[in-house]
């Protein structure tokens, strides 16, 4: 049921918002400069790892985050291609959001449960720290303070997720990320 939603799902959005993709693609690949396509692998269900695709915010040489990008992060326009990695069964539209290598795949114990799920492209999780990277930027040690505060708290609610999900309890967090 819930792979069946999500190609669904994805194939509906991909189709009415493939002119907002390419505008923001042509946008982003104007501003940086470059291919407006930015590619990562990312760790997966049972610790595969995928190739992640979200649009360009960032110059590649100097780091620095255009006015294009400021816009996609704050509306989550980068986020969109990610439902190709959707449509071909990478990713669900909820669970857990795929990280880098080192963090996710590095879980032990019953921890380990969250690698059973497919990352999604929205959680509690994400909603909650929506802002994560502004919360970064006022700490001292901003890389501390994601691998002892944020990083575990994540972990705690993706479980959460893991033992209680549901089609309805999905429903409700797509309809908070987009309303909230």
């Amino acid at each position: 049921m819930k792979r069946l939603f999500d190609f669904v799902f994805s194939v509906v959005v991909l189709l009415s918002l493939s002119w907002l993709i390419l505008l923001c693609y042509l946008l982003a690949s104007f501003e940086t400069r470059s291919n407006g396509l930015f590619v990562q692998q990312r760790v997966g269900q049972y610790g595969r790892l995928f190739w992640i695709y979200k649009l360009k915010t960032m110059h590649s040489q100097s780091q620095k985050i255009g006015f294009f990008g400021r816009i996609f992060r704050k509306y989550k326009l980068d986020e969109l291609p990610q439902f190709y990695n959707v449509l071909i069964g990478e990713m669900s539209v909820v669970g857990p959001r795929p990280d880098v290598p080192g963090y996710y795949d590095c879980l032990q114990g019953n921890d380990r449960r969250l690698l059973e799920l497919k990352p999604g492209i929205t959680s509690e999780a994400s909603i909650k720290y929506k802002n994560e990277d502004a919360l970064l930027a006022m700490q001292p040690d901003p890389m501390n303070y994601n691998d002892t505060v944020i990083f575990p708290d994540k972990v705690k609610m993706n479980i959460e997720y893991y033992e209680h999900q549901s089609f309805r309890k999905d429903l409700k967090i797509i309809f908070k990320t987009v309303f909230n």
